[in-house]
């Protein structure tokens, strides 16, 4: 029998060792995996956490499935996101009448006896007084009007009577319609992108209400008068709104997918397309929010939409957001929360609560200017903020379980993730690019699909055409009304300043089309 030598058992020991140790780490991540997949089918699906500070602060967004850099964010689920404050009311006894505007059209029912003659002497009684028993709400659908537009033309008879003179004739002249040869006019385009941009109602649907009221169509035309539309008329609004985007300085980006059927470059109908959104800080101005709509989301999808900028873009950590010129790139701390929060151990909810104390500072500085903001910040994020990093690269984290993935995240985005201690006009997270591409993704269950390209670009334009006059405190459907009454008579093309009276934020749309 042959005998081992001393150094042949410790190698064989400390193989065994290694595999063990191995084998615990594969154990660990399943354990791991099976908790995170657990929490995913019976646990909360919104990251409001019981580990709030005293003054509320919870969560500001939903978990994400973005395991990577490159592969796309799963958007709808931040769509669900919940804020949660504590905040004191006071109570109020509302009355019921306070439910209906005051610029409402009263009707008055009078309701007398059906005989005023005395019982007892049989004389004529007099009225003593009156109650209002009760108000109610009336609804009165609409309709649909057939407006015919006449020209008349007249002649002079005098002159006409004189073979000598010229015949004079003038000529009523009808305006024009923002799409000719077609039955539709503006209030009804106006009503066509407003259900679909801001109610979410799919052409298909919309189609018989249409022919409730009297108008008998198909989704077909109704998609035809959208593209029209975009193209002719609201497309040199946006791209007026475009050129002033660019020329800021600090801009929120994010994306996220979508489908269409007919693609140029070959792919599949099921293959992802992606619409990008892009909006402007308030800081610097009226908010401007653009979509585009794209068949990638490759970084040249965004050099090419943000040629001739020069600042600084807010953004997630896809790899895309990365290496153009004279553009610097500022992460978003709600992603790193989310990475940590996933973890759902000790060492996650550190994580998350190093998150939540700039969070709560940042309430704080909230109303602050931006050169006040910035020294709050100095003073009182910074040493948060290096701390946090100085906790994460002592320790011990490594591996592909989610504290590993959370920590790699987190220092990889390190340099951006510091941007907003040295600028106040920089947030501290991309929730407003996020929250502004939120019609889209509810667009995209609703609708679920484009055709074609052009469907896909109308769609874009008119979402961002609906956002923007949100963001100002524009009705999205009287501002659609006034450009497409309007525009169509107007020299565009040869004198676009005359755009600048059409922004949403101008002083005429602001007097004409301000929400009530």
């Amino acid at each position: 029998m042959v005998q081992s030598s001393p150094n042949q058992n410790d190698k064989l020991i400390k193989l065994l060792e290694e595999q063990l140790k191995h084998s615990n780490r594969q154990i660990e991540a399943l354990t791991e995996q099976v908790r995170h997949l657990t929490k995913l089918l019976y646990g909360s699906k919104t990251e409001q956490s019981k580990y709030n500070l005293p003054d509320g602060q919870t969560s500001l967004f939903d978990e994400d499935d973005d395991d990577s850099f490159n592969s796309s964010e799963h958007t709808e689920e931040q769509s669900q996101q919940k804020i949660v404050y504590t905040v004191e009311r006071k109570a109020k006894n509302r009355k019921r009448n306070d439910f209906l505007a005051d610029h409402l059209e009263t009707e008055i029912i009078h309701h007398h006896p059906e005989d005023t003659t005395c019982d007892c002497c049989q004389q004529a009684m007099i009225e003593m007084g009156s109650t209002i028993v009760r108000e109610e709400a009336m609804f009165i659908p609409a309709t649909i009007k057939k407006i015919q537009h006449v020209e008349h033309a007249y002649e002079c008879k005098n002159c006409k009577r004189d073979s000598f003179q010229v015949a004079q004739i003038k000529r009523g002249q009808a305006p024009l319609a923002p799409i000719q040869r077609s039955l539709t006019s503006p209030s009804v385009l106006a009503k066509v992108i407003y259900d679909k941009f801001t109610q979410y109602l799919p052409l298909y649907r919309q189609v018989k209400e249409w022919e409730r009221c009297g108008l008998f169509t198909n989704d077909k035309n109704l998609s035809n008068w959208v593209i029209r539309t975009a193209e002719d008329w609201l497309f040199p609004v946006y791209q007026r709104m475009k050129e002033m985007m660019i020329k800021k300085s600090i801009l929120h980006v994010d994306e996220t997918y979508g489908k269409i059927i007919h693609r140029s470059d070959g792919k599949r109908g099921n293959s992802n397309a992606y619409n990008w959104v892009y909006r402007s800080v308030l800081s610097q101005g009226p908010v401007i929010v653009l979509f585009q709509s794209a068949l990638s989301r490759a970084r040249s999808v965004l050099e090419g939409f943000i040629n001739n900028f020069r600042g600084t873009i807010i953004c997630d950590g896809y790899s895309a957001y990365d290496k153009i010129a004279d553009v610097s790139f500022a992460n978003c701390w709600a992603h790193v929360r989310r990475y940590w929060l996933k973890a759902n151990s000790k060492n996650g909810m550190i994580g998350v609560n190093f998150c939540d104390e700039l969070y709560r500072l940042e309430r704080e500085f909230k109303h602050l200017s931006p050169s006040k903001r910035r020294k709050r910040r100095q003073k009182h994020s910074k040493p948060i903020v290096e701390a946090f990093f100085q906790w994460i690269e002592e320790s011990p984290f490594y591996g592909n379980n989610a504290i590993g993935k959370a920590a790699t995240y987190t220092l990889k985005l390190a340099d951006g993730l510091r941007a907003f201690l040295y600028d106040g006009r920089i947030e501290m997270d991309n929730n407003p690019a996020e929250n502004a591409i939120r019609p889209s993704v509810i667009g995209r269950k609703n609708w679920m699909h484009s055709v074609s390209e052009a469907g896909a670009e109308a769609n874009a334009i008119c979402l961002s055409m609906a956002e923007t006059a949100k963001a100002n405190g524009i009705d999205f459907y009287q501002y659609l009304v006034k450009l497409l009454t309007e525009l169509p008579n107007l020299n565009i093309h040869q004198t676009p300043e005359i755009l600048n009276q059409y922004m949403p934020w101008s002083k005429t749309i602001q007097a004409t089309c301000a929400k009530i």
